[in-house]
């Protein structure tokens, strides 16, 4: 009796690729994360709004990393898990 012959790869290989490509190097740690630039104050009341919608104790809001632009502009990186189980 025979083996059966092993299936070509290559639709996987292609599917493989294509995920890869589009999760463009994003970490796969679960966070969440949403970069914004604004100016001083409105960065202020962007961080204290997701801060009240998805609490720190349980979401792990945190702000990542946060650069100060040209013209009073900072550029900042706020992350937080998808849910709070």
């Amino acid at each position: 009796m025979r083996t059966p012959a092993r299936p070509p790869l290559d639709g996987l290989r292609k599917r493989l690729e294509q995920s890869r490509a589009t999760r463009g190097g994003r970490p796969r740690d679960g966070f969440l994360r949403e970069t914004f630039v604004l100016s001083r104050t409105e960065a202020r009341l962007k961080a204290q709004e997701w801060f009240e919608r998805w609490p720190k104790q349980a979401y792990w809001t945190e702000i990542e990393s946060w650069f100060e632009r040209p013209g009073d502009v900072i550029e900042f990186t706020i992350r937080r898990l998808p849910a709070a189980d």
